[in-house]
Parts: structure tokens; C-alpha cells; sequence
């Protein structure tokens, strides 16, 4: 009876993992592990789920909704370092190397998260490869946006910004770029230092133009 209770328990969270790219050629005794271990969370729009300074606890994977990690200054003004979607996840870093929380993580949708605290995630790392591999990728993969993100803003106006911008936010479907992640445009301004003005009188441009169409629920980016 206690085995199906907890079996019942964690069958959720198992499901979840399973569709999740950090948990990629991950045994079912491993995942079903992490499945005990992990706990869920659900928070609002707007919540801060984590604090930059903060002790870093715990790693956080993004089951449903959408957030950005962001960082502001003394004057409340703020600048997005990158939007987070469904299966990706935060807060690896300061659990590598012990490190404080380097940037704010606000949910911009209500949000379901699983939550792996410290402990059980060094121990998840050290018990099977994949995980750390699939890691090991992921940061490869933020390094490298964070050189690109870093040679447009030196080297890019605001046009050349927001079309990379659009590009890096559209995926292939049936052989067209289309866009289907919400943005705001004042997401976007603070993501490649603009005003939302300017942003607004670029995709304005672009559209008239033809290089890109807005759709309901979409946009598509024209090749020609």
C-alpha cells in the first residue's frame, strides 16, 4: 500500500521529466528518483522566484508558463538577459560552482516549476552522466548566445538587434521561421538596450517591408 501511494505520488512529476531536454537518455530508476525528490511549485504572474545576492538552493526546471532572467540597477532601470520557456531551466550555475543567484527570475506567466534542492542535484550530477552532459550543453549553448548577444549590441543597430532578435526567437516549421513565443515589445527594447518606441517603429518597418507578417498568435518571418 505505502509502494502505490508513492508511486501515485511521484507519477506526476515522472511524466513531467520525461519530456523534459535536461533529463534526455536519463534511465527510469534515475528519473524516477528524481521524481521523489523533486518538489512542485506553482506561482503567479510577476512573482520573483528567485532574488539576485540570494544563496543559491536549489535548481529550478520550468514545466509550464514563461519568465525572464533580468537584472536592474539602482534606478529601477532593468535589462532581460534572456526569456525562459517550457524545459528550460535555472540556477544551475550557483550550484556548480556555490555562487550567489547572478540575476532575478520573475514569472511573466503563471509558472509550474519542479524544484531540486542542492543536495539532491549534486547527487543526481554524480550518479548519472547524462545529466551532467545534458548540463555541460546547456551552458555551452548559453555561452555561446551570450557572445552573440554581446557582438550585435557592439556591432549592430537597433534594425540589425531586432531582426537577430526575431530570428533567434522563431523555429523552422514546414521550411518557414515562425514565431509563437509572446513578446512584448518592451521585453524586447530591454533585451537589446532600445526604447519600446524604437522597437515598435523597427517591427513597424519590417512589416510594411515584407520581411516579416503578423498573424494571430504568430509571427512569420519572410526568407525573400
Amino acid at each position: 500500500m505505502q509502494a502505490d501511494n508513492e508511486f501515485r505520488r511521484v507519477a506526476p512529476s515522472l511524466t513531467l521529466l520525461r519530456n523534459i531536454p535536461i533529463f534526455n537518455g536519463v534511465a527510469d530508476a534515475q528519473l524516477a528518483e528524481i521524481a521523489r525528490i523533486a518538489r512542485q511549485r506553482k506561482v503567479p504572474r510577476s512573482t520573483i522566484i528567485v532574488r539576485a545576492g540570494e544563496a543559491t538552493d536549489a535548481l529550478y526546471v520550468l514545466v509550464s508558463g514563461g519568465a525572464k532572467v533580468c537584472n536592474s540597477d539602482a534606478e529601477g532601470r532593468e535589462v532581460i538577459l534572456t526569456l525562459l520557456g517550457p524545459g528550460e531551466f535555472f540556477g544551475e550555475m550557483g550550484l556548480i560552482d556555490d555562487s550567489p543567484r547572478s540575476a532575478d527570475v520573475v514569472a511573466e506567466q503563471p509558472c509550474e516549476l519542479l524544484v531540486i534542492a542542492k543536495a539532491d542535484f549534486k547527487r543526481c550530477l554524480a550518479a548519472d552522466s547524462d545529466i551532467a552532459l545534458n548540463i555541460m550543453k546547456s551552458l555551452v549553448r548559453r555561452l555561446r548566445q551570450a557572445d552573440r548577444k554581446i557582438e550585435s549590441l557592439a556591432l549592430m543597430d537597433v534594425y540589425g538587434r531586432v531582426a537577430k532578435l526575431l530570428l533567434d526567437f522563431s523555429e523552422l516549421e514546414s521550411g518557414v521561421r515562425v514565431i509563437r513565443r509572446k513578446v512584448t515589445k518592451q521585453d524586447m527594447a530591454k533585451m537589446i538596450g532600445a526604447s519600446r518606441e524604437m522597437v515598435s517603429r523597427v517591427m513597424k518597418d519590417l512589416e510594411i517591408a515584407g520581411y516579416i507578417r503578423v498573424e494571430p498568435g504568430r509571427i512569420v518571418l519572410n526568407a525573400d
